[in-house]
């Protein structure tokens, strides 16, 4: 979290919380949602300005429900998510090395890879670390954009069911590949996709 962002929240700790402005669509791009969009289910209109993206990736952050935010400044406006709160791109350099990489900008490294029933691919992170409590968070989650669905496919192994497999990370690491359910995605590791309800 920004220093000014704690300068803020210590100055003004008691501001009303901000639901259904924001965004975080199936494809990692932050979304600012007026009223119109609201109203109308629509995602919004993207943010381009890259100040702005900058800021919101460093001060975003999730609460103890499993409800992500961003902290502007002195006020949390809580994200509707698409999917998940991580969003990933799956590349491969001319050795031959895979890298994902978060809507954010960094690197994320999978010990799962899940494929839903509605076709998305999603990688698990290592399980969560401790919070100060002694509270486990659960693991990171992300699902893969879709245009990077042919790289994925020609770095896995598939089962007879076409749901299961292996996926071969960097080092002959072998990822098993499971079959989730698309509905059980957010209680499973423990995210509101949209938190306006809960807040």
């Amino acid at each position: 979290m920004d220093d000014i962002v704690k300068q803020a929240l210590a100055k003004w700790p008691n501001v009303p919380s901000c639901t259904g402005w924001l965004m975080l669509d199936r494809r990692g791009q932050w979304r600012m949602r007026d009223e119109a969009a609201q109203a109308s289910g629509s995602p919004g209109v993207p943010i381009r300005h890259e100040a702005l993206l900058g800021f919101i990736n460093r001060n975003y952050e999730c609460d103890e429900r499993g409800q992500w935010f961003f902290q502007n400044g002195p006020q949390r406006v809580y994200v509707e998510l698409g999917y998940t709160p991580w969003v990933v791109r799956l590349s491969v350099d001319a050795d031959g090395v895979l890298a994902l990489t978060d809507q954010a900008g960094n690197r994320f490294e999978p010990s799962v890879v899940y494929a839903d029933d509605e076709g998305g691919i999603l990688f698990a992170g290592a399980s969560g670390h401790s919070d100060p409590s002694g509270l486990r968070a659960p693991p990171r989650i992300a699902v893969l954009h879709d245009h990077d669905l042919e790289v994925f496919a020609d770095h896995t192994t598939l089962a007879d069911d076409s749901v299961s497999g292996e996926f071969h990370w960097n080092g002959g690491t072998t990822l098993p590949l499971q079959p989730i359910r698309r509905g059980e995605v957010a209680s499973r590791f423990g995210f509101v996709e949209s938190p306006a309800a809960n807040v």
